[in-house]
């Protein structure tokens, strides 16, 4: 197998790389020229990588899917470990779109033989998506876990979304106890109010606050305050998706220890956060 790693900094496969160059046209059009050492009905599968942050990253996928298909590469696979749009998920107000069904439709056309995602936001993402392959952020978790004695972790549900898949995560990794939490966001406003933890006393217990994705951090900035009223021996954080638009410096002021993967980017090296490589966690 070959791979198209668009993303610079970011092959999450051993698979033989194919060089390319990219560059933007003075009118604002991407465009992209693919090294390859063979053209005309190539039967060798090619697999397509890319840290989708923005609409740009997006064209450039499509871009090097058309070049990869015009050169006779017809067996073509995508990961697309964080895909975009995953919480736009449900119409919330009048006058928006449904987001992420607009960017599966577009992968759909592409008839890739596999799509494959890590940790999607919720079950509209695969729904959505033909020949998808969902990538769990179990062994994401697992690895977390080796920092912690396992007697003393809970794993902490941030809100109502993400119960069902922590459940599953703790039935998968031999019932570590689950903490319930709950917040009131204002879907006009993004505002965040009414932390609740659903819990009487968490001393001695070292939190995991486990999500799909962090953007600002508000959430678990507010949650965390909330779990620290109950005694706890740390509270800390796993995120498969880190975007981190406000910094680091506001979550690790709030949290013992962020972890993440390298999912959306990555990041400098710190005392206080720990990203773990896709390449290590996921097998393709």
């Amino acid at each position: 197998m070959l791979a198209l790693h668009l993303s610079p900094g970011f092959a999450p496969t051993n698979a033989v790389p194919i060089e390319f160059a990219s560059f933007t046209f003075s009118g604002g059009e991407p465009h992209i020229k693919l090294n390859l050492a063979v053209s005309g009905n190539v039967p060798e599968p090619v697999l397509i990588t890319h840290r989708i942050a923005s609409s740009a990253d997006f064209m450039q996928l499509l871009l090097a899917t058309d070049a990869l298909r015009r050169a006779g590469y017809a067996r073509l696979s995508v990961l697309l470990p964080y895909f975009p749009a995953a919480r736009q998920d449900r119409l919330m107000v009048p006058g928006e779109p449904l987001s992420v069904r607009v960017y599966a439709d577009l992968i759909n056309a592409q008839q890739y033989e596999q799509v494959h995602v890590f940790d999607p936001h919720s079950d509209v993402t695969p729904a959505l998506l033909n020949k998808v392959h969902v990538l769990s952020n179990q062994a994401f978790v697992e690895q977390v876990l080796t920092n912690y004695d396992l007697s003393t972790v809970c794993l902490i549900s941030p809100d109502a979304g993400a119960l069902k898949k922590i459940h599953k995560l703790s039935t998968a990794l031999g019932g570590i106890p689950v903490v319930v939490c709950d917040k009131e966001r204002d879907v006009r406003t993004g505002a965040l109010t009414g932390f609740r933890v659903f819990a009487n006393e968490l001393a001695g217990r070292h939190c995991l606050i486990v999500d799909d994705i962090c953007d600002g951090g508000g959430t678990f900035i507010g949650l965390a305050a909330e779990l620290r009223k109950l005694n706890p021996a740390s509270v800390s954080l796993a995120v498969s998706h880190g975007i981190f638009s406000k910094g680091l410096a506001p979550l690790t002021s709030a949290l013992d220890h962020v972890y993440t993967t390298d999912s959306f980017s990555t990041l400098p090296a710190t005392d206080a956060v720990t990203q773990l490589s896709l390449k290590n966690l996921i097998t393709l």
